[in-house]
């Protein structure tokens, strides 16, 4: 596109370019990022101004610049930089008329169901997915204007803070299919109730077209609170399920030694059987979510279950799984942690375990909990002894103490550690040759350096009996 359409679709105004001016890569917010021909993004922050990046973004290759005031090289200047940023990932989607869609949301599992997504439909088409979590209305432009003519499906994961959001990110972005995969409490202090979460995850089925235009929902038929979405859409709905009847369903389904799931994919008097890579039962779920997309859009049961099976862990922090030379093996689950996600971890974590082997939970605090942060910090750790962890590490202040008095109250070996370094200190020394690490906590919580840690230095451990 060039300057001019560019502010034809954001409006504002053209500065400091001396000539024609044509973006052809992609638009991005982080000057590290910029390849040769896109726009860089100028954002202020609270930090850090975008605009004092935006010279050297033009000398990493960008040909302009989106930004609220001039800037000394080519710019389009706009009032609002993020509503302009929305305004052209669409301008972008709506001239990409044979590329579908795919919205992907839930309080658990839409990021695990996005990646295997981006590995399945490849097979089918090119396919142009979110990075990590660049769920937001930032992230989404940013994952858009990576699409190309020759794209033909955009899997765009969709997070939510509130009602209204996923409907934000679908007017930038409208999907013609959606998945919206479990309703938990993630985010529950700032919405207030499960039942706020799911009136803003269910805004994602409410755009779709119609049925006889190509419009689907794919739906958890195990949650009832995503079941009940079904009469807020005019498209086909597709559910798919493990415990209840489902369009799609996961049968017969276990777990190897290494706590991988393994299920008999059956849809429409078809079946083929799914041998995951990925970690943890709760994968069976997320899995099931992609393949009902990847079904919907008329693909063969036997390819949709080979693809699946491929599939690997790609964001960094969830459910990566890396054995030591000393044996320790490290479950790196640290990008970030609500209630059910912490279970499903700790699921995962007992399964891994095999005889002789001790299971060690790190866990640092859950965010965004509000009324409800005592309790749930108290059910986790009552969760950390019932699947017998030999060791509970506590990372933290007040909710932290809620994990080791209710673990420690059950049998379970606790340390209180009230930073990451303070909890290497603790790790290194007490550590055990075939001992299995869950790493997990909220983002903000900085556990995934401590992962990291865990997995570059297996020289630390002791040998201890």
């Amino acid at each position: 596109m060039s300057l001019q359409e560019i502010m034809a679709v954001v409006g504002g105004a053209i500065h400091d370019a001396a000539g024609p001016v044509t973006v052809t890569a992609p638009v991005v917010f982080d000057s590290r990022r910029v390849e040769p021909g896109g726009m860089f993004v100028a954002l202020p922050g609270e930090r850090v101004d975008g605009h004092d990046y935006a010279a050297q973004a033009i000398e990493a290759g960008a040909v302009a610049v989106l930004a609220s005031r001039p800037v000394g090289v080519p710019a389009v200047v706009v009032e609002d930089v993020p509503t302009a940023y929305g305004r052209l990932a669409r301008a972008v989607v709506d001239r990409l008329p044979q590329t579908t869609v795919i919205g992907v949301t839930g309080s658990v599992g839409k990021t695990s169901t996005k990646d295997i997504l981006a590995q399945v439909l490849p097979a089918w088409g090119e396919t142009v997915a979110n990075r990590a979590s660049n769920n937001n209305e930032l992230g989404l432009p940013y994952t858009v204007t990576r699409a190309t003519a020759d794209t033909r499906y955009l899997v765009l994961e969709m997070g939510a803070r509130g009602i209204g959001h996923v409907a934000y990110l679908t007017r930038i972005a409208p999907p013609t299919v959606s998945v919206v995969t479990r309703v938990g409490h993630a985010h529950i202090g700032e919405f207030g109730s499960v039942e706020n979460i799911a009136q803003a995850k269910g805004e994602i089925v409410e755009t779709l077209p119609s049925a006889d235009k190509g419009g689907l929902a794919v739906l958890n038929g195990d949650d009832p609170l995503v079941t009940a979405m079904a009469p807020r859409t005019v498209a086909r709905v597709l559910r798919y399920g493990i415990e209840q009847p489902a369009d799609v369903r996961a049968e017969s389904v276990s777990v190897d030694e290494l706590g991988r799931a393994r299920f008999r994919l059956v849809h429409d008097g078809q079946s083929a059987e799914v041998r995951l890579r990925l970690y943890g039962l709760h994968q069976a779920s997320n899995a099931l979510a992609a393949a009902t997309v990847a079904l919907g859009l008329g693909h063969p049961v036997d390819a949709v279950a080979d693809a699946v099976s491929r599939a690997e862990a790609m964001s960094p922090g969830r459910m990566q799984v890396i054995t030591r030379a000393d044996g320790v093996t490290v479950i790196n689950d640290a990008y970030n942690a609500a209630p059910d996600a912490m279970r499903a971890a700790l699921r995962a974590l007992h399964a891994m375990t095999g005889e002789g082997r001790r299971a060690v939970a790190v866990l640092g605090e859950m965010t965004e909990q509000g009324d409800h942060a005592a309790r749930v910090h108290r059910e986790i750790g009552q969760q950390v002894s019932e699947i017998g962890a030999g060791w509970l590490v506590a990372i933290g202040a007040t909710n932290a103490e809620q994990y080791a008095i209710a673990a420690a109250g059950n049998g379970t070996a606790v340390d209180r550690a009230a930073d990451v370094a303070e909890a290497w200190e603790l790790l290194r020394g007490g550590l055990r040759p075939g001992d299995v690490v869950l790493v997990k906590a909220a983002n903000s919580a900085g556990l995934l350096a401590l992962a990291d840690k865990l997995t570059e230095e297996p020289g630390t451990v002791t040998a201890e009996a």
